[in-house]
């Protein structure tokens, strides 16, 4: 019962995940391919994006619901040095742009994709820990 429930839980979770990223990138790119910059139409989109980023939100929850206690330990050790790094680094970033302390200006993304690359390996030096 317990692999079933994580199985539901995991495609829930993939489901949402897919549904949050393609309507980002209609929010992002619908005005300039899709609408010819409609506002009407670009907030619509950036509405859906946030309804779906709800439903990723919850859908992850119940993902940690369903884990085992080891897998929840994991996850929420990755998730706790994910969130760390991510608060260090933008705050800094955001004194170090306020003085003009930057070469150059850094794209947003480039935080999420930081965040993403400390959680995998928060992920997996949490497996090797645990083993």
């Amino acid at each position: 019962m317990q692999a079933r429930n994580e199985i539901k839980a995991s495609v829930q979770l993939v489901l949402w995940t897919l549904a949050w990223a393609l309507t980002l990138a209609l929010a992002k790119f619908g005005p300039e391919l899709l609408w010819d910059e409609q506002q009407v139409a670009s907030w619509a989109a950036v509405a859906v994006n946030f309804v779906a980023g709800i439903g990723w939100i919850v859908a992850f929850t119940r993902f940690l619901r369903v884990l085992d206690e080891l897998q929840r330990k994991i996850m929420q050790d990755a998730l706790a040095v994910t969130l760390g790094v991510g608060w260090v680094v933008g705050f800094a970033y955001v004194v170090a742009d306020g003085a003009d302390l930057g070469a150059r200006d850094v794209d947003v993304a480039v935080l999420p994709g930081l965040m993403g690359v400390v959680f995998m390996i928060a992920f997996a030096v949490g497996r090797i820990r645990y083993r």
